[in-house]
């Protein structure tokens, strides 16, 4: 069964109601040109009264290892998510865990990723992340998928079509939006019972 991580939380009802909901992570967006950023204070004040064995993930777009540390151990996250291109040398600095995010443009983005690595690939686009861009799902036929989640584009209503192809997990930002920021609960409950319905 594929994990789940909702993306984009600004707030501690529509945490809850993801958790509640079967979701297995959250994603908060330390970017402040994202219409769904939190500040540091924001996501302490939600993750600190989240239950245990929910992964808290924080978005980072250009920041210095120094700064993604300082972050992550104030506001509570467990996992880093790192939207742009990085050194080893960045890597090795980091004290937290972390999932680097690939946009790919071809299938040649598919098939260069190392297939002991875990990796969120996004659909390209000028923007870092929340643009609804989809993949294309061909490019991820007849290989190994299990260490990849999905990201992009995805909804209640075509996030079924991922099941097929083994991914470890699918992440949604905009797809379960009333409006930028907002979580619509139901959008949610139903991108994760479809998402998990395998």
């Amino acid at each position: 069964m594929q994990k789940v991580k909702i993306c984009g939380i600004t707030n501690y009802e529509d945490a809850m109601h993801a958790i509640n909901s079967g979701a297995d992570a959250l994603g908060f967006i330390f970017y402040d040109k994202s219409p769904r950023a939190v500040s540091l204070q924001q996501a302490k004040q939600i993750i600190s009264k989240l239950p245990p064995f929910v992964e808290k993930v924080g978005l980072f777009v250009n920041e210095t290892a120094d700064t993604i540390n300082a972050v992550a151990q104030q506001s509570g996250i467990t996992l880093v998510q790192l939207h742009f291109e990085t050194d080893q040398r960045l890597k090795e600095q980091l004290t937290h865990p972390f999932i680097q995010v690939i946009r790919a443009q071809s299938q040649a983005d598919i098939d260069s990723l190392d297939p002991h690595h875990y990796y969120l690939v996004d659909a390209y686009c000028e923007s870092y992340g929340g643009s609804g861009k989809r993949l294309n799902l061909e490019w991820f036929k007849d290989r190994d998928n299990s260490k990849i989640i999905i990201a992009g584009g995805l909804t209640p209503l075509n996030v079924k079509e991922t099941l097929p192809y083994g991914f470890y997990g699918v992440d949604v930002s905009s797809g379960t939006e009333a409006s930028l920021g907002q979580k619509d609960p139901q959008k949610v409950t139903d991108f994760i019972k479809e998402a998990k319905s395998w």
